[in-house]
């Protein structure tokens, strides 16, 4: 009788078969690529948005380009692209997140204030001190060339923030703003107030203001200068 080949069943037993998914992959193997995977799908949107911003505060804006978030985040060149279409979207995206951000400040600055001015005086605050912290992303969101508009998410962020500083005005006038309408007085007070704290915040951040500052009695601070000019602007009554 023929003696049976002994190795070939031994390794044959040390060899056993890998239980198979539903996906026809042994599980091992699936661990092994998901561990090789740096993101998980649902979280690969955020990641990029995350990896643009950092790329946006540290590079600036024209550093600001698909193959750079992709390459800050550590994933394919594609990415990007299969995820916001282009860089308008991409950075329109961002653009909205900074909105966000940018309104959850005003608001949390009022929140303990209760008389007009010192509301209008908070957000001012607000204002400047979000772009100082965040000069990139502040610097995207009013670069209108570059935004996609019609994408919701922006849209509506950057309707809440006009919507909060059109009723903050209001509200320093003792006057209610009926179904967005605005009377020409009542715009007037808006773009006044808007262009006095955001041409105030550009001047600062550009380094525009260092002139006037040091002139100033030593230990005056650009906010002290900015409520200054604030106080004879905003909290007027209406004309009678």
């Amino acid at each position: 009788m023929k003696k049976p080949d002994v190795k070939k069943t031994r390794i044959r037993r040390a060899t056993p078969r890998l239980p198979q998914t539903s996906l026809g992959r042994p599980r091992r193997a699936r661990a092994a690529a998901d561990h090789d995977t740096p993101y998980h799908h649902g979280a690969l949107r955020d990641a990029l948005l995350e990896a643009a911003e950092r790329v946006l505060e540290r590079d600036g804006l024209p550093g600001l380009t698909l193959r750079a978030v992709a390459r800050e985040a550590g994933v394919s060149h594609a990415a990007p692209t299969h995820h916001f279409g282009d860089l308008t979207g991409l950075v329109s995206e961002l653009a909205a997140i900074g909105f966000q951000r940018f309104n959850a400040a005003m608001i949390a600055a009022v929140a303990g204030e209760h008389a007009p001015i010192e509301k209008a005086l908070a957000r001012a605050r607000a204002y400047v001190g979000y772009a100082q912290a965040n000069p990139g992303m502040f610097g995207l969101m009013f670069r209108t060339e570059r935004l996609d508009y019609s994408r919701p998410s922006l849209r509506e962020a950057a309707q809440a923030s006009f919507a909060g500083l059109a009723g903050a005005i209001a509200a320093s006038r003792q006057e209610q703003i009926v179904d967005g309408a605005l009377s020409l007085d009542q715009a007037a007070a808006i773009a006044r107030a808007w262009s006095l704290v955001h041409g105030f915040t550009t001047l600062l951040l550009d380094g525009r203001l260092s002139d006037i500052l040091q002139h100033l009695p030593e230990g005056t601070s650009a906010q002290a200068l900015l409520e200054a000019m604030l106080k004879v602007t905003v909290g007027r009554p209406p004309p009678a």
